[in-house]
C-alpha cells in the first residue's frame, strides 16, 4: 500500500494494490502496517462504522466535530466516485485553512485519514456514490458542526456541472470566519493531544 501525505498537517492519503482476475476483484482498502508507517501511531479505535449512499450532484459537509472530544476518520469509496475534502479548521495549525482534495473511487480504493478536528465533505461524481467510513468516536449530534463548502476563502474546487444536492443545515452552514467568531473552531495543540491520547503516537 502506497501512501502520501495531503496539503493539511496530519492527513493521509493511502492507495492499496488492487487484485483483479476473471471473479472480479479483491483489496484491502486499510492496512494496519502502512498505516502506522505513515501517521506515526495505530489506526485509532473504531468506535463507529458508517455507509452513505448518495445521488450524482450531492454534497455532504463540510462537517467537523467539536473538539473536545473529537473525531478522527479513516474513509474510502466502496461504490461509484466521489471528491473527498480535507480542511484544516484547527486554530493555530502551520496548514490553518488549506485544503485538498483526493478521488475516491471503486477502481484504485484510495482512502483518506482525517486526523482529529479537521473538517469533511464529499461530492458525488456518479449516482448510488457509496462512501464508508470508520470512525474514532461515536455520533453524538450537539457535537456535530458545519462550515460552508461555497465560503469563498477556502476555495473549494466544487464541480460546476450539477446543481449541488445538499441539506438544509448543510446549506445554512457558516463560513469559516463566522465560525472562528462564534468560538467553535478546535485549537491545534488539543487536537494534537487527543489524537495522541486515542492512538498512542509519539508527540508532534
Amino acid at each position: 500500500m502506497q501512501s502520501r501525505q495531503l496539503a493539511v498537517d496530519g492527513a493521509f492519503e493511502f492507495r492499496p494494490k488492487v487484485f483483479t482476475d476473471e471473479r472480479g476483484l479483491f483489496v484491502s482498502p486499510f492496512q494496519e502496517t502502512a498505516a502506522r508507517q505513515a501517521l506515526g501511531h495505530p489506526l485509532f479505535p473504531v468506535a463507529q462504522t458508517n455507509h452513505s449512499l448518495s445521488r450524482r450532484g450531492t454534497i455532504r459537509g463540510a462537517h467537523y466535530t467539536l473538539t473536545p472530544p473529537g473525531i478522527a476518520k479513516y474513509v474510502y469509496c466502496a461504490r461509484g466516485r466521489a471528491l473527498d475534502i480535507v480542511i484544516d479548521v484547527r486554530l493555530g495549525s502551520p496548514t490553518y485553512g488549506r485544503s485538498e482534495t483526493v478521488l475516491l473511487d471503486q477502481e484504485d480504493f484510495r482512502a483518506v485519514y482525517f486526523p482529529v478536528g479537521v473538517a469533511h465533505a464529499f461530492v458525488a461524481l456518479e449516482d448510488r456514490t457509496v462512501m464508508s467510513y470508520m470512525l474514532s468516536g461515536e455520533y453524538v449530534p450537539e457535537n456535530e458542526l458545519a462550515l460552508s463548502v461555497f465560503d469563498p476563502v477556502l476555495e473549494l474546487p466544487l464541480p460546476t456541472d450539477f446543481e449541488p444536492v445538499m441539506s438544509e443545515r448543510d446549506l445554512a452552514a457558516p463560513t469559516l470566519e463566522t465560525a472562528e467568531k462564534f468560538g467553535t473552531l478546535p485549537e491545534y495543540q488539543r487536537c494534537l493531544e487527543l489524537e495522541r491520547a486515542l492512538c498512542g503516537g509519539p508527540a508532534r
